[in-house]
């Protein structure tokens, strides 16, 4: 029975895509579930297709291409749902690289859990040379769960997913599109989800590894994602108009902010190995302080398009 379909949304990353393709296409222990693999080219350029087109001959099923020009993650990721009508989606990543045994992983989980979404642990990499801040950066690209399969009482984000279309994906558009630049569409999709009750899984032995490209694998960068974390859950209550929940998580946000604010200057100050963790804490904070739009950063879309056309410019 072929119900399940992987989106691999990408973004000019030609050799991360092939790696990422390549480890699809050896999963064991999936039969005829595997009804096809939907990349989603969000470079205007279309500059995916030939990387696509060269190893569609070993793909296990159909390797469909889709090109979607207007950058943006929530567009591409519903893009991609356009091309399938298979009642259950995996997310994958471009910079990621599945474990033979994770699409299996993730599909048992589902079946054992009933879960509406089920994530699985990821394992951080980046290039040598970022110094005192690999341990950390290795962690922030990474994910850690439970060491065993069940229900649990969160979620994560889209990369390493399972997702039951019918109840976790309504509509034929169920990622928000103003979230293309910032991200966090997945953030949005899975507080809807919670709100209607919906159930969120763990598979433990659905590994991936996410490698970090090196223009993203720095403590800047690092640190702007933690703000962008740390606005979701004001944000989060914003949406919902729970007015007294966006001040609840200001004066936490302003809280953490200050605390771990003054840990880290004094780690800093005495260069400790957890100081790029309590920088990590107190962006966290300060997020959700500023939640509002004015405050975003821009990740994806054409912000990072603007960014790849930089350092081509440079090379």
């Amino acid at each position: 029975m072929q119900d399940v379909s992987v989106i691999v949304p990408t973004l000019r990353r030609p050799e991360s895509l092939e790696r990422a393709l390549r480890s699809l296409f050896a999963q064991t222990g999936v039969g005829d579930h595997l009804a096809s693999i939907v990349v989603v080219d969000n470079d205007p350029e279309g500059t995916a297709a030939g990387t696509v087109s060269r190893l569609s001959p070993a793909s296990p099923c159909p390797l469909v291409y889709r090109h979607e020009p207007r950058p943006g993650v929530a567009t591409a990721r519903n893009a991609g749902l356009g091309m399938t009508t298979a009642p259950l989606i995996a997310f994958l990543d471009d910079d990621e690289a599945a474990s033979p045994g994770w699409l299996s992983a993730l599909l048992v989980a589902q079946a054992t859990t009933g879960a509406d979404a089920v994530f699985g642990p990821i394992s951080g990499r980046v290039p040598d040379g970022t110094g005192w801040a690999t341990a950390h950066l290795e962690r922030f690209f990474g994910r850690e769960g439970p060491t065993s399969t069940g229900l649990i009482n969160h979620s994560y984000g889209c990369g390493n997913s399972l997702l039951v279309r019918a109840t976790a994906l309504p509509g034929i558009a169920p990622f928000d599109a103003r979230a293309d630049q910032s991200g966090g569409e997945d953030d949005a999709l899975f507080a809807a989800l919670r709100a209607r009750g919906g159930r969120f899984g763990w598979a433990a032995d659905a590994l991936v590894e996410e490698f970090a490209p090196p223009h993203r694998a720095t403590m800047r960068y690092a640190l702007s994602r933690a703000f962008a974390y740390g606005q979701g859950p004001s944000q989060t209550a914003a949406k919902a108009r729970d007015w007294a929940g966006v001040a609840r998580w200001m004066l936490i946000g302003a809280a953490q902010a200050g605390v771990w604010g003054l840990a880290a200057i004094a780690l800093t100050v005495i260069a400790h190995p957890a100081r790029p963790t309590m920088m990590d804490r107190t962006a966290r904070g300060l997020g959700k302080v500023f939640w509002t739009r004015g405050f975003e950063p821009q990740f994806y879309g054409s912000r990072e398009l603007a960014r790849l056309n930089g350092l081509t410019a440079r090379a």
